[in-house]
Order: C-alpha cells, then structure tokens, then sequence
C-alpha cells in the first residue's frame, strides 16, 4: 500500500538549500542523518502530463500567490521572475541558493488534496 510521498531535490549546494526551506519556506523536518534533512510537506497530489521530455517537476501550491510571494519575499526569498498567468493557475518559482528554482502557482483547476484514499 502507498503511504505518502518522497520527492528528492538534487543540489549543487544541499546544505544552503536545506537551510533555505527550513528557515525561510518554514518548513519542518527530520535529520535522518549524512547530511540529509527531511521535510514536512503539506498534502500533495500528481499530475501526469504530455510531454516530448521525461523531465519532472516540483511545484507547492498556495491559496494566494500574491499574499504567499510577499510573505515569502519578507522572508528573503526571491523569485526567478514575476507572477504569470498559465491559464490553469498563476505561476511562478522560488530561487534556491543552490541556483535552482521550486515553482509556486496558485491553481484554478480542481485539486486531489481532499480526496478520499
């Protein structure tokens, strides 16, 4: 039986963004020691999409982009760019200190959070 979600973040810098969710996403954790900080990540759901790449995405939702991205910019976050408009939600990322990004979007689709098992 499936019992959650491991979504793993690969890193030029882990420990800067291990630091990063931690103190400025907030995010709880365990150290499940050599290095590796595990975080607490509010529900979640996927999505299978059609693409030419095998790439994949993380994304974390929120309620409201514009309240999340300044309370997150408050907190020292900064953004790789503006808030955009996809159409199904408005999207935008989170820079990592290691270089990479998290996106952020605020969907207007139907979400699977609340769904039964």
């Amino acid at each position: 039986m499936i019992t959650g979600t491991h979504a793993i973040l690969y890193s030029r810098d882990a420990e800067a963004d291990r630091a990063f969710l931690r103190d400025v996403l907030g995010l709880s954790h365990v150290d499940a020691g050599d290095g590796w900080l595990i975080f607490r990540l509010p529900p979640a759901e996927v999505g299978v999409h059609p693409a030419e790449s095998d790439s994949h995405a993380l994304y974390l939702t929120c309620d409201d982009i514009a309240a999340t991205v300044a309370d997150l910019s408050a907190r020292g976050a900064r953004f790789t760019g503006g808030v955009t408009d996809a159409g199904w939600g408005r999207v935008t990322a989170v820079a990592l200190p290691s270089g990479g990004s998290v996106g952020l979007y605020e969907p207007r689709h139907p979400t699977a959070f609340d769904l039964p098992e």
